[in-house]
């Protein structure tokens, strides 16, 4: 490998130092002309009346909202490596997107990229839409930097990828925003970037753009692609990121692993819904409870804390639960999730209605480990559900355990994937053209 191209890969995919954003408002069109003028009068001022320009400039001043967005940010991005930011909203991580992407400047500090950046951000924003589709693609190709024979090269997976049928010769006007978003997409994923930046927009189009918009990420990142992930989706979040950095105020309030910056979001999510009058989360070693219950513990009968099966074996979680007294429409939910802390399934149980007492439960939830070779772990929640429909649910405790099990044998000979399917399988031979004759 030449010494050049060693040294440019010492270099991370992204570098972000002391980045911070200030907007500045004005309470009307007009105060955008006072303000300058203002500040200039004062200045002129400053010497022959100090005291007149004192009050100039601090009547300037009040006419101005400041609203600072983003405050020192700093990190670094490998090369090949996955970022997920989550926060509240306006919490700050569209800004700070658009501000790795090119698309706004900081106020202060530096952004340094290094590779071709495709960012998914306000997808079919750059589209004219008085050209048709296919128009389209080569502009919005040519501003990302392709020749006209490479968007030749690839033009015909866009299409069929954005799948708009006859509508890529027809002005986008025409679109449905669904259409262009599509479109869009589909433009982005297939200039081979070094950097994908990615805001909300795993969630495009219908159920079946979504599962290939899903998969043409994860084709991309096996490329070596470096992500950074703005998303509500926890599980991309868990599925696609090695990191996570979690948003308050337009402040870094924490850089970790993925499931260490998940539930420190989940936590100030359920603090920050908690209605006044109800009890605010209290922070566990495994998550976080309420004073109206919480998970006290999960357990194999035994003690043990892990354990190897074989496929098909018997599998008992004991659950002990505090709940308040008089405290109604609650149940608790054991979910089995994987290595990665991806839910892959789990049960829901409801609890009986709260008595004169407080009361202690203890649930025993049995299965069979019908699952794929692999690591699974244990996490419990208890929620608080007035209504089937679930509006108006309330989470009171989320319980990250480390009880675990690992399934050990080999399934592959009884079904692909995760678990098994069941299914009737009939096989026919049918009559070749041999035997016809």
């Amino acid at each position: 490998m030449p010494a050049a191209h060693i040294a440019a890969d010492e270099h991370p995919a992204i570098r972000v130092a002391g980045v911070s954003k200030v907007f500045r408002t004005w309470a009307s069109p007009s105060q955008r002309l006072i303000v300058p003028l203002l500040h200039r009068v004062g200045s002129l001022l400053a010497r022959p009346l100090p005291r007149v320009a004192a009050r100039l400039h601090a009547s300037a001043h009040r006419r101005i909202h400041i609203h600072e967005a983003l405050h020192d940010i700093s990190f670094e991005l490998r090369r090949g490596e996955a970022l997920g930011i989550v926060g509240l909203n306006g919490s700050g991580k569209s800004t700070l997107l658009q501000i790795i992407a090119g698309v706004l400047p900081p106020t202060s500090g530096t952004v340094d990229t290094h590779g071709r950046i495709a960012a998914l951000l306000e997808l079919g924003s750059g589209f004219n839409t008085e050209l048709t589709g296919r128009e389209n693609i080569y502009i919005n190709g040519a501003i990302l930097g392709l020749e006209r024979t490479r968007i030749d090269a690839i033009i015909g997976d866009i299409i069929a990828f954005a799948d708009i049928g006859d509508y890529i010769e027809q002005p986008v006007k025409t679109y449905s925003s669904g259409m262009a978003v599509r479109l869009a997409f589909s433009v982005q994923v297939h200039v081979d970037p070094d950097i994908l930046i990615v805001d909300e927009a795993l969630a495009v189009g219908d159920a079946a753009f979504q599962a290939k918009a899903m998969t043409r990420i994860q084709q991309i990142l096996a490329r070596g692609t470096t992500l950074l992930f703005v998303g509500h989706d926890l599980n991309a979040l868990r599925a696609f990121c090695q990191r996570g950095i979690l948003l308050e105020n337009g402040r870094m309030a924490m850089l970790g692993a993925p499931e260490e910056v998940i539930e420190e979001y989940l936590f100030r999510v359920h603090a920050k819904a908690t209605q006044e009058g109800q009890p605010k989360p209290i922070r566990i070693a495994e998550g976080f409870r309420s004073e109206d219950g919480g998970v006290l513990g999960l357990a194999f009968p035994g003690g043990a804390r892990h354990l190897a099966l074989n496929y098909g074996d018997a599998v008992e979680i004991d659950a002990d639960l505090e709940l308040r007294a008089a405290l109604a429409d609650a149940a608790c939910i054991v979910d089995i999730l994987d290595e990665r802390g991806v839910p892959l399934s789990g049960r829901r149980i409801r609890l009986p209605d709260g008595n004169d007492g407080a009361q202690h439960l203890r649930l025993r939830i049995a299965f069979r480990a019908e699952l794929a070779r692999g690591i699974y772990r244990v996490r419990a929640r208890l929620v608080q559900a007035p209504d089937r429909h679930q509006h108006h649910r309330r989470v009171l405790c989320r319980y990250e355990s480390d009880l675990s099990f690992e399934v050990v044998e080999n399934s592959i000979e009884r079904f692909s994937g995760l678990f098994p399917l069941p299914a009737d399988v009939v096989v026919q031979r049918l009559a070749s053209d041999d035997d016809r004759s």
